[in-house]
Parts: C-alpha cells; sequence; structure tokens
C-alpha cells in the first residue's frame, strides 16, 4: 500500500463501528461522499430535495446546490473576499435532462470521443448530486483552465478543502477521472473528507476505493479483519 495512503486506513481501524456505518451511509446516494462518474451513474428523476440558492455573486436558480454545500460555498466566498479574491457561483444542480442537452450540444461540437473528456453523459454528472459548482471570478465566469492560473483560481486550489470542497479534475489525475483539467470545477464532500484527500493529494475515486478496503478491513462487528 502507497505510503500516503496508509494513515488513511490506520485512521479506519481506529473508528467505532457506529463511525464506520457512518462513513458507508455517506457513500450511498444522499450522503457527501456518493460516486458518480462514468462508471457509476444516477438514475434519470433523481433530485435533492434541499436544494436552495446559495447568497454569493452569480447566484440564482441555476446555481443551487444541497442546503450544507450552498452554506459552505457562501462562507467559502466570504473568506476568499477578506483576502481581495472574487469568486462568482456559475453552475450548481443539473438535471437529468439539463446534463443531457449540454452532453448532446458537446458531442455536436467537438465529436463523441473529445466530448467525453470534457463533458459528462446524463446520469454521470455531480452536478446532479447538488454538490457540485462551477466557478468564475468577479470579471470572467468563462468556464476554461485559464482560471486555475488566476488568483483566485489559485486560492481555490489551495483553500477550498477548508470548507468541505475538492478541485475534483486535476491535469494529472484525468486517467483517472476520466475527464480533463477543471480547474473551475469544486465538489463538496464535508471538511473531514476534503481535508484528507487535500493532504493525500489523491482523486476522490482512489480516496473512495481506499475507504471501501479500510471499511472491509475494519469489519462488519468494527475488528479488523483479513
Amino acid at each position: 500500500m502507497p505510503a500516503r495512503l496508509l494513515s488513511l486506513l490506520l485512521t479506519m481501524l481506529t473508528l467505532s463501528q457506529g463511525a464506520v456505518t457512518a462513513y458507508v451511509d455517506d457513500m450511498s446516494l444522499g450522503g457527501y461522499l456518493f460516486l458518480v462518474n462514468r462508471e457509476y451513474a444516477i438514475s434519470s428523476d433523481y433530485v435533492p430535495d434541499d436544494l436552495t440558492e446559495p447568497k454569493v455573486l452569480g447566484g440564482g436558480e441555476a446555481t443551487r446546490m444541497r442546503r450544507d454545500a450552498a452554506l459552505a460555498l457562501e462562507d467559502m466566498f466570504e473568506a476568499a473576499k477578506e483576502d481581495g479574491m472574487y469568486l462568482s457561483a456559475v453552475s450548481g444542480f443539473r438535471s437529468y435532462g439539463q446534463q443531457a442537452a449540454i452532453h448532446e450540444r458537446k458531442i455536436q461540437l467537438k465529436g463523441k470521443k473529445q466530448a467525453l473528456r470534457v463533458s459528462a453523459p446524463p446520469g454521470c454528472s455531480e452536478h446532479q448530486l447538488g454538490l457540485a459548482m462551477d466557478l468564475g471570478t468577479k470579471k470572467s465566469i468563462k468556464l476554461n483552465e485559464s482560471f486555475g492560473r488566476t488568483p483566485e483560481g489559485r486560492w481555490v486550489a489551495e483553500n477550498c478543502w477548508r470548507f468541505g470542497f475538492i478541485v475534483r479534475y486535476k491535469a494529472e489525475w484525468e486517467e483517472v477521472t476520466g475527464y480533463a483539467y477543471e480547474p473551475w470545477h469544486i465538489r463538496y464532500v464535508g471538511k473531514e473528507h476534503a481535508k484528507v484527500i487535500y493532504n493525500l493529494d489523491i482523486p476522490f475515486e482512489t480516496y473512495i476505493a481506499q475507504l471501501r478496503d479500510a471499511v472491509w478491513t475494519v469489519g462488519p462487528e468494527g475488528e479488523e479483519t483479513q
């Protein structure tokens, strides 16, 4: 096992059964650790029941998120502002139908192979979870790689974990995530998990796989198994 993942396993081994169960529940649909990608899809009728509009620059119906994520986003925007960084919310929750339309447009513009690198098929987007937000700046809401080179983009990369978010698609993770570099796309996972993911500097897919392995090692009664 890679050394940087060992601390995650050791942490899981010290958890009570109740805590382990909580981790497992959090990886289910409706939990903040639910993994969605082209391999794990969501049903077409899934809509979170606690969507709310964050009170931030750019906020509105197009930037709705689940309540806890929206509140965390507000805190992050306020902290960024205190550091002289002015972020703008661009795109939050998207329904299955909205994602289908976006993906089809990408196919028409770029072809199917390239579209799959930059756009999730319907049912495979984190935006449908209500836990993802695409970010821009006060000066520009264009979603492109240049965001990562702006002071705001660098601030987000270094600080979003403090509010429970992760930068989901780094350039060096494309082989794992299946998607091209998106410095503007952040995903809410909660402060505890965001801190670990940031410190380990691993893709969300890898983190979830290691959590599942750790839960299996802890066993159903909270005791270590083979």
